[in-house]
């Protein structure tokens, strides 16, 4: 009966909506409608984290304390608002902070030129060979690297829109801007990207 009672519990709190198991968390302080919503969501929260900061251990330690800060400020969440919108401001927040105490020793990040522009090519690779496959990481990483590069407007919303999938709507409500902006922005990094990676790719290509 006890094993019975708990695989509903869990099965009730996997069919509530994150904003429904926040409220819980807001107005009972349910420590298990809050387990589940760090079970959804840590690891999201972590890739975005790591992405910003460029370190997997400081990005640990933030994705750790944007679920401390969520739950010490649950009683700041709007009921009439989405949780992703607020879980991810929170958790960016963390990351300029961390940004800004760092100073970034030894990054060049570029400036936003107006007027540039830049589509998103994708590559796919079906069933790659161990060297193709290799050749993948190595311009992972030089992505990776290029990423850390960018300014945080730029950073944010390649993070956002290609690392995370979000809509421009989506990271529009995040950011508290418009659609028009959160695209140009994502031009302007982009192009950026493309003038960091051009040098290293093509290094990399001969000597292959």
């Amino acid at each position: 009966m006890v094993a019975m009672g708990i695989r509903h519990l869990w099965s009730t709190l996997s069919s509530q909506t994150d904003e429904q198991a926040m409220w819980n968390v807001q107005m009972n302080d349910d420590h298990a409608a809050f387990a589940r919503l760090v079970q959804r969501w840590e690891q999201p929260i972590f890739r975005l984290c790591a992405r910003m900061v460029g370190n997997e251990h400081q990005a640990e330690d933030l994705r750790q304390e944007t679920f401390a800060r969520v739950y010490s400020h649950r009683k700041d969440f709007r009921t009439d608002s989405k949780f992703s919108t607020w879980l991810w401001r929170i958790a960016l927040n963390l990351c300029y902070d961390e940004l800004r105490k760092r100073h970034r020793h030894g990054e060049c990040p570029l400036e936003d030129e107006p007027g540039q522009t830049e589509s998103v090519r994708a590559h796919a690779v079906d069933e790659a060979s161990p060297d193709v496959q290799a050749v993948a990481q190595e311009e992972n990483e030089f992505v990776r690297q290029a990423l850390v590069r960018l300014p945080e407007t730029g950073r944010t919303v390649l993070s956002l829109r290609y690392g995370e999938g979000l809509k421009l709507r989506e990271i529009a409500d995040i950011l508290e801007v418009s659609e028009a902006t959160v695209s140009y922005r994502i031009a302007i990094a982009l192009d950026q990207m493309t003038r960091i990676l051009e040098p290293a790719l093509g290094e990399g290509k001969r000597s292959t």
